[in-house]
């Protein structure tokens, strides 16, 4: 394998960015501001990625996508991830909805959401967390969906579910099987379109002071269709995991967009700014944050493009995934840190984009997973390797 961008990927990722930093980051102090002129500077950055044929391109085509490979599209999606608006200007942000509904609904799902999700006309919301329930260990989920007749009756409380109020479903997991049962076989996957009666949005959960439309959503007796299952029943971890596994390859991706944005940003400022009768790139202290972050945001890109090439190769590849969730989160609130310590107090303010990108930073370290759990889950995955008479040989598996 190579680390070097495949020369038949440059173009359209060169375009990506020029789309990102010409049009998309001179846009983020509309976009975040909300509102209606919000929502139509969004409408106008979308219709500028579909002519240029930027849109959805991780998409499959055969749903309307640009039909990107796995490992292309993870090229394109670093570059993408500069601003935290790159997903939903460019198409990509119902990526892994798509790809679960793709792989397991039936036909009547397939028509009625893959098509117009892939478009921008419809969006999914997807629900896991609950208040009452450890993220870090879903098996002790409360949400439950049991058969009455034809029909799933669920009842439970889901938080953190992303775009829920402007969602045309949700896919929820819910216990399904009797006490007893496996826990990592006891959980299934049932879409419920949020205009059914009983789906009831609790409140919106701003984040570190950023309202960023997570949600907190009741199932107060909600009754879908058994054919609302998703996949086979008792599979919602098996699916979980299908959806996360590559989902966190981009979110990693992502994370060095917005980390190589702030280092951009960082030395900018070490050439531009003088101290004590000289440029502060002239400082020592200085020059230390410039080679921590480059030694950082490369060892992280390295990590998880090996992690990318060996799920593209058909392996799971549990350790890699779960090394890079840690080191990438780790990597970017880092880089982000420094690169406000070098504007000093004017990195603090809305001025520039590292305070908002600090805040989403720190959410890195919990979403899809705490650092802890992957921590542990990793080295106990080395440690059986060894304990069974085998070794680890990095980047030789």
């Amino acid at each position: 394998m190579t680390f070097e961008v495949p020369e038949h990927v440059r173009p359209v990722r060169d375009a990506v960015y020029a789309f990102m930093t010409e049009r998309v980051e001179p846009a983020e102090p509309v976009l975040t501001a909300g509102g209606e002129a919000a929502a139509a500077k969004l409408r106008e950055l979308r219709r500028e990625a579909k002519d240029a044929g930027l849109w959805a391109l991780g998409h499959p085509a055969e749903l309307g996508g640009g039909g990107l490979p796995f490992l292309d599209y993870v090229f394109v999606n670093e570059v993408q991830g500069r601003s935290e608006w790159g997903q939903l200007a460019l198409g990509t942000f119902t990526l892994q909805d798509s790809l679960m509904l793709h792989e397991y609904a039936g036909a009547r799902w397939r028509e009625r959401y893959l098509a117009p999700m892939v478009a921008g006309e419809v969006s999914p919301s997807f629900a896991m967390t609950e208040p009452d329930a450890a993220g870090s260990d879903p098996t002790g989920l409360r949400t439950t969906a049991e058969l009455d007749g034809d029909e799933w009756v669920i009842r439970g409380r889901k938080w953190f579910t992303t775009g829920a109020a402007a969602a045309a479903y949700t896919t929820v997991m819910c216990r399904t099987e009797p006490e007893g049962t496996p826990p990592h076989r006891a959980f299934s996957m049932i879409i419920v379109p949020t205009d059914t009666p009983g789906y009831r949005i609790v409140r919106d959960l701003p984040v570190l002071g950023l309202a960023g439309g997570h949600y907190e959503v009741a199932y107060e007796d909600v009754r879908v269709p058994a054919s609302n299952l998703l996949g086979p029943r008792g599979e919602g971890f098996r699916i979980a995991q299908r959806r996360l596994g590559p989902g966190r390859i981009f979110h990693c991706m992502r994370w060095l967009g917005q980390a190589q944005r702030a280092f951009d940003l960082m030395c900018e400022r070490l050439n531009s700014r003088t101290a004590f009768g000289g440029p502060l790139a002239d400082k020592q202290l200085m020059q230390r944050h410039v080679f921590e972050s480059y030694a950082e945001i490369q060892s992280a890109r390295l990590l998880t493009l090996q992690a990318a090439h060996r799920i593209d190769a058909g392996d799971e590849a549990r350790v890699e995934i779960s090394v890079i969730k840690v080191v990438g989160a780790r990597m970017l609130h880092n880089v982000i840190d420094r690169a406000i310590q070098v504007y000093g107090a004017a990195g603090l303010t809305d001025d520039l984009p590292l305070s908002r990108m600090y805040r989403h930073a720190r959410e890195a370290r919990l979403y899809d997973g705490p650092d802890e759990v992957h921590t542990q889950s990793a080295a106990r995955r080395v440690l059986r390797e060894y304990r069974n008479g085998g070794n680890w040989e990095f980047g030789l598996r």
